[in-house]
Protein backbone atom coordinates (compact mmCIF):
# COMPACT_ATOMS: atom_id res chain seq x y z
CA UNK A 1 0.00 0.00 0.00
CA UNK A 2 1.46 3.20 -1.01
CA UNK A 3 1.70 6.22 1.75
CA UNK A 4 -1.08 8.95 -0.04
CA UNK A 5 -3.14 5.22 -0.02
CA UNK A 6 -2.58 5.11 3.39
CA UNK A 7 -3.13 8.48 4.62
CA UNK A 8 -6.55 9.28 2.06
CA UNK A 9 -9.23 11.61 3.65
CA UNK A 10 -12.57 10.46 5.36
CA UNK A 11 -15.01 13.15 5.34
CA UNK A 12 -16.88 13.44 8.29
CA UNK A 13 -20.06 16.56 8.48
CA UNK A 14 -21.43 18.33 11.06
CA UNK A 15 -23.31 21.74 11.35
CA UNK A 16 -23.06 22.28 7.31
CA UNK A 17 -19.52 21.84 7.70
CA UNK A 18 -17.34 18.73 5.68
CA UNK A 19 -14.20 17.96 6.98
CA UNK A 20 -11.32 15.94 5.59
CA UNK A 21 -9.49 13.76 8.08
CA UNK A 22 -6.51 11.21 8.24
CA UNK A 23 -8.29 9.01 11.12
CA UNK A 24 -11.72 8.99 12.05
CA UNK A 25 -10.82 8.88 15.37
CA UNK A 26 -8.45 12.24 15.60
CA UNK A 27 -10.90 14.40 13.99
CA UNK A 28 -11.55 17.86 13.72
CA UNK A 29 -14.75 19.28 14.57
CA UNK A 30 -16.94 22.21 15.36
CA UNK A 31 -17.05 23.83 18.78
CA UNK A 32 -19.32 26.59 20.18
CA UNK A 33 -17.22 29.13 22.03
CA UNK A 34 -18.08 32.09 23.63
CA UNK A 35 -18.14 34.17 26.66
CA UNK A 36 -21.95 34.58 27.46
CA UNK A 37 6.71 41.04 -6.14
CA UNK A 38 6.50 42.86 -3.07
CA UNK A 39 3.48 44.71 -1.73
CA UNK A 40 2.47 47.47 1.29
CA UNK A 41 -0.06 47.77 2.73
CA UNK A 42 -3.34 48.66 0.82
CA UNK A 43 -1.72 47.25 -2.20
CA UNK A 44 -3.98 43.94 -3.33
CA UNK A 45 -1.96 40.91 -4.82
CA UNK A 46 -4.58 39.17 -6.86
CA UNK A 47 -4.46 35.51 -8.31
CA UNK A 48 -7.81 34.55 -10.35
CA UNK A 49 -10.26 32.11 -8.57
CA UNK A 50 -10.16 28.55 -9.72
CA UNK A 51 -12.60 25.27 -10.11
CA UNK A 52 -13.06 23.53 -7.16
CA UNK A 53 -15.12 20.91 -8.44
CA UNK A 54 -18.48 21.57 -10.54
CA UNK A 55 -18.49 25.05 -8.84
CA UNK A 56 -16.19 27.77 -8.26
CA UNK A 57 -15.03 29.05 -5.99
CA UNK A 58 -15.55 32.44 -5.06
CA UNK A 59 -13.32 35.34 -4.95
CA UNK A 60 -11.87 36.05 -1.12
CA UNK A 61 -10.20 38.27 0.64
CA UNK A 62 -7.45 37.35 3.47
CA UNK A 63 -5.48 39.95 5.70
CA UNK A 64 -2.06 38.32 6.36
CA UNK A 65 -2.07 40.36 10.28
CA UNK A 66 2.07 40.65 10.48
CA UNK A 67 1.54 42.43 14.06
CA UNK A 68 4.16 43.14 17.17
CA UNK A 69 3.71 40.21 19.63
CA UNK A 70 5.52 40.73 22.95
CA UNK A 71 6.30 37.41 25.01
CA UNK A 72 4.29 37.41 27.94
CA UNK A 73 2.08 40.20 26.86
CA UNK A 74 -1.18 38.78 26.78
CA UNK A 75 -3.06 41.88 27.10
CA UNK A 76 -1.60 43.72 25.07
CA UNK A 77 -1.05 41.03 22.56
CA UNK A 78 -4.99 40.75 22.78
CA UNK A 79 -5.50 44.87 22.08
CA UNK A 80 -3.06 44.17 18.82
CA UNK A 81 -4.86 41.07 17.82
CA UNK A 82 -8.39 43.46 18.03
CA UNK A 83 -7.03 46.30 16.27
CA UNK A 84 -5.41 43.91 13.16
CA UNK A 85 -8.97 42.59 12.67
CA UNK A 86 -10.65 46.17 12.81
CA UNK A 87 -8.08 47.31 10.16
CA UNK A 88 -8.69 43.67 8.06
CA UNK A 89 -12.13 44.13 8.37
CA UNK A 90 -12.67 47.76 7.11
CA UNK A 91 -10.03 46.85 3.85
CA UNK A 92 -13.06 44.15 3.47
CA UNK A 93 -11.40 40.46 4.52
CA UNK A 94 -13.40 37.41 4.52
CA UNK A 95 -10.69 35.95 6.93
CA UNK A 96 -7.80 37.75 8.88
CA UNK A 97 -4.51 35.48 9.40
CA UNK A 98 -2.19 36.11 12.37
CA UNK A 99 1.03 34.61 13.97
CA UNK A 100 2.18 31.47 15.88
CA UNK A 101 1.13 31.45 19.79
CA UNK A 102 0.39 35.16 19.27
CA UNK A 103 -0.50 35.98 23.28
CA UNK A 104 1.90 34.22 24.80
CA UNK A 105 5.11 33.78 22.44
CA UNK A 106 6.69 30.86 21.08
CA UNK A 107 9.28 28.45 23.41
CA UNK A 108 8.31 30.80 26.60
CA UNK A 109 8.40 28.26 29.47
CA UNK A 110 5.97 30.49 31.05
CA UNK A 111 3.40 29.31 29.20
CA UNK A 112 3.12 26.05 31.01
CA UNK A 113 1.44 27.62 33.66
CA UNK A 114 -0.44 30.55 31.89
CA UNK A 115 -1.58 28.66 28.48
CA UNK A 116 -5.33 27.90 28.65
CA UNK A 117 -7.22 24.74 27.19
CA UNK A 118 -9.37 25.35 23.81
CA UNK A 119 -12.20 25.48 24.40
CA UNK A 120 -10.96 28.02 27.11
CA UNK A 121 -10.90 31.58 27.65
CA UNK A 122 -8.86 32.46 25.30
CA UNK A 123 -10.48 31.12 22.48
CA UNK A 124 -13.54 32.05 23.72
CA UNK A 125 -12.30 35.53 23.16
CA UNK A 126 -10.72 35.09 20.28
CA UNK A 127 -14.76 33.81 19.17
CA UNK A 128 -16.01 36.88 20.03
CA UNK A 129 -13.86 38.98 18.41
CA UNK A 130 -14.57 37.05 14.94
CA UNK A 131 -18.30 36.74 15.80
CA UNK A 132 -18.37 41.05 16.80
CA UNK A 133 -16.29 41.86 13.42
CA UNK A 134 -18.21 39.31 11.55
CA UNK A 135 -14.97 37.37 9.94
CA UNK A 136 -12.82 34.44 10.40
CA UNK A 137 -9.82 34.24 11.97
CA UNK A 138 -6.83 32.14 11.87
CA UNK A 139 -4.53 32.61 15.06
CA UNK A 140 -1.81 30.63 16.41
CA UNK A 141 -2.09 29.86 20.49
CA UNK A 142 -0.36 27.85 23.12
CA UNK A 143 -2.71 25.10 24.40
CA UNK A 144 -2.93 23.18 28.03
CA UNK A 145 -4.57 20.33 27.97
CA UNK A 146 -3.76 18.60 31.10
CA UNK A 147 -0.29 18.41 31.83
CA UNK A 148 0.40 18.55 27.95
CA UNK A 149 1.10 22.17 26.37
CA UNK A 150 0.77 22.24 22.37
CA UNK A 151 1.67 24.61 20.29
CA UNK A 152 -1.80 25.33 18.32
CA UNK A 153 -3.72 26.73 16.21
CA UNK A 154 -7.45 27.57 15.29
CA UNK A 155 -9.68 28.76 12.39
CA UNK A 156 -12.71 30.24 13.76
CA UNK A 157 -15.89 31.51 11.38
CA UNK A 158 -17.91 34.49 11.57
CA UNK A 159 -20.33 33.13 13.65
CA UNK A 160 -17.91 32.76 16.93
CA UNK A 161 -17.43 28.56 15.81
CA UNK A 162 -14.11 26.94 16.24
CA UNK A 163 -13.81 24.90 12.77
CA UNK A 164 -10.62 23.39 13.25
CA UNK A 165 -7.45 22.97 15.46
CA UNK A 166 -3.95 22.15 14.45
CA UNK A 167 -1.30 21.01 17.08
CA UNK A 168 2.11 21.88 15.61
CA UNK A 169 3.76 18.28 15.15
CA UNK A 170 7.67 19.60 13.91
CA UNK A 171 8.89 20.67 17.14
CA UNK A 172 12.22 21.42 18.19
CA UNK A 173 11.95 20.55 21.37
CA UNK A 174 16.18 21.17 22.47
CA UNK A 175 14.66 25.15 22.74
CA UNK A 176 12.31 24.83 25.83
CA UNK A 177 11.90 22.54 28.74
CA UNK A 178 9.70 20.66 29.39
CA UNK A 179 9.11 21.12 25.61
CA UNK A 180 5.95 21.14 24.06
CA UNK A 181 3.44 17.95 23.55
CA UNK A 182 3.68 17.27 19.51
CA UNK A 183 0.51 16.75 17.55
CA UNK A 184 -0.46 13.40 15.66
CA UNK A 185 -3.12 14.44 13.34
CA UNK A 186 -3.76 16.51 10.46
CA UNK A 187 -7.08 18.02 8.63
CA UNK A 188 -8.90 20.02 6.88
CA UNK A 189 -12.80 21.73 6.52
CA UNK A 190 -14.87 22.85 3.66
CA UNK A 191 -15.99 26.03 3.78
CA UNK A 192 -17.85 28.77 1.66
CA UNK A 193 -14.19 29.99 1.08
CA UNK A 194 -12.94 26.37 -0.59
CA UNK A 195 -11.70 23.17 1.85
CA UNK A 196 -9.07 25.34 4.10
CA UNK A 197 -6.06 23.28 5.75
CA UNK A 198 -4.08 23.84 9.08
CA UNK A 199 -0.26 23.85 9.20
CA UNK A 200 2.15 25.56 12.03
CA UNK A 201 5.60 27.14 10.84
CA UNK A 202 8.40 24.00 10.98
CA UNK A 203 5.31 21.46 10.07
CA UNK A 204 5.90 23.14 6.41
CA UNK A 205 9.72 21.81 6.63
CA UNK A 206 8.59 18.14 6.76
CA UNK A 207 7.81 16.69 3.36
CA UNK A 208 6.00 13.85 5.02
CA UNK A 209 3.69 16.22 6.79
CA UNK A 210 3.32 18.19 3.48
CA UNK A 211 2.34 15.44 1.68
CA UNK A 212 -0.49 14.33 4.39
CA UNK A 213 -1.70 17.95 3.71
CA UNK A 214 -1.93 17.24 0.46
CA UNK A 215 -3.65 14.19 0.07
CA UNK A 216 -6.71 16.21 1.71
CA UNK A 217 -6.60 18.31 -1.28
CA UNK A 218 -6.76 21.76 0.95
CA UNK A 219 -8.00 24.86 -1.60
CA UNK A 220 -6.21 27.10 1.17
CA UNK A 221 -3.43 26.40 3.57
CA UNK A 222 -2.99 28.81 6.25
CA UNK A 223 0.53 28.42 8.24
CA UNK A 224 0.75 30.81 11.61
CA UNK A 225 5.06 31.94 11.76
CA UNK A 226 7.62 32.42 14.34
CA UNK A 227 10.05 32.83 11.84
CA UNK A 228 13.52 33.88 13.63
CA UNK A 229 17.23 34.79 13.25
CA UNK A 230 20.05 36.55 14.91
CA UNK A 231 19.60 40.49 14.06
CA UNK A 232 22.31 41.01 11.47
CA UNK A 233 20.35 37.84 9.26
CA UNK A 234 17.71 40.23 8.87
CA UNK A 235 16.47 41.06 6.07
CA UNK A 236 18.32 38.59 3.96
CA UNK A 237 16.25 35.61 6.41
CA UNK A 238 13.30 36.55 4.77
CA UNK A 239 14.52 35.02 1.34
CA UNK A 240 14.14 31.70 3.52
CA UNK A 241 11.28 31.78 4.39
CA UNK A 242 9.76 33.20 1.18
CA UNK A 243 11.42 29.68 -0.37
CA UNK A 244 9.30 27.68 2.45
CA UNK A 245 6.19 29.14 1.39
CA UNK A 246 6.30 28.79 -1.87
CA UNK A 247 7.47 25.52 -1.91
CA UNK A 248 4.32 24.25 0.78
CA UNK A 249 2.49 25.75 -1.99
CA UNK A 250 3.78 23.35 -4.85
CA UNK A 251 3.85 20.20 -2.55
CA UNK A 252 0.49 20.41 -1.66
CA UNK A 253 -0.93 22.45 -4.40
CA UNK A 254 -3.03 24.90 -2.35
CA UNK A 255 -2.78 28.61 -1.88
CA UNK A 256 -0.52 29.40 1.00
CA UNK A 257 -0.58 32.42 3.82
CA UNK A 258 2.40 32.18 5.93
CA UNK A 259 1.73 34.73 8.44
CA UNK A 260 5.07 35.84 10.25
CA UNK A 261 5.47 38.41 13.16
CA UNK A 262 7.26 41.23 14.51
CA UNK A 263 9.50 41.05 17.81
CA UNK A 264 11.92 38.61 19.35
CA UNK A 265 12.25 36.01 21.31
CA UNK A 266 13.28 36.39 25.23
CA UNK A 267 13.72 33.02 26.75
CA UNK A 268 15.46 29.97 26.28
CA UNK A 269 18.85 29.04 24.00
CA UNK A 270 17.69 31.46 21.13
CA UNK A 271 17.00 34.30 23.45
CA UNK A 272 17.58 37.55 21.21
CA UNK A 273 16.61 36.10 18.03
CA UNK A 274 14.63 38.76 16.23
CA UNK A 275 10.91 37.68 14.21
CA UNK A 276 11.40 39.69 11.33
CA UNK A 277 8.08 39.84 9.57
CA UNK A 278 8.27 39.56 6.16
CA UNK A 279 4.96 37.12 5.65
CA UNK A 280 4.46 35.39 2.38
CA UNK A 281 1.36 34.42 0.31
CA UNK A 282 1.98 31.75 -3.04
CA UNK A 283 -0.17 30.70 -5.19
CA UNK A 284 -0.63 26.79 -5.51
CA UNK A 285 2.00 26.97 -8.37
CA UNK A 286 4.28 28.24 -5.46
CA UNK A 287 4.57 31.31 -7.04
CA UNK A 288 4.96 34.09 -4.45
CA UNK A 289 1.98 36.86 -5.03
CA UNK A 290 2.54 38.86 -1.40
CA UNK A 291 5.62 39.38 0.36
CA UNK A 292 4.62 42.01 3.68
CA UNK A 293 7.22 44.33 5.03
CA UNK A 294 10.40 43.54 6.32
CA UNK A 295 10.61 44.19 10.69
CA UNK A 296 7.60 46.01 10.46
CA UNK A 297 3.38 45.72 11.17
CA UNK A 298 1.63 45.31 8.05
CA UNK A 299 -1.84 44.51 7.60
CA UNK A 300 -1.90 42.93 3.93
CA UNK A 301 -4.62 42.09 2.09
CA UNK A 302 -4.23 38.87 -0.21
CA UNK A 303 -7.48 38.45 -2.87
CA UNK A 304 -7.30 34.88 -4.13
Amino acid sequence: MSFLSFFLPLKLCHENHCFRSEKSYNHPYVMRNRMGSISHPAINSVVESYETGPAQMKTTKAAICQIFCLDGDRRGNFVRIENAIREAKDAGADIACFPETALLGWVNPDAHKRARPIPGEDSDRLCKLAEDFDIHLCVGLAEKQGGNLYDSTVLIDNKGDILLKHHKMNLLTELMSPPYTPGESIGAVETKFGTIGLLICADTHDNIILKRMAALKPDLLLVPYGYAAAEDEWPGHGKELEKVVANTARKTGAFVIGTNLVGEITKGPWKGRIYGGQSVAADRKGQVVSIAKDRDRDINIVIY
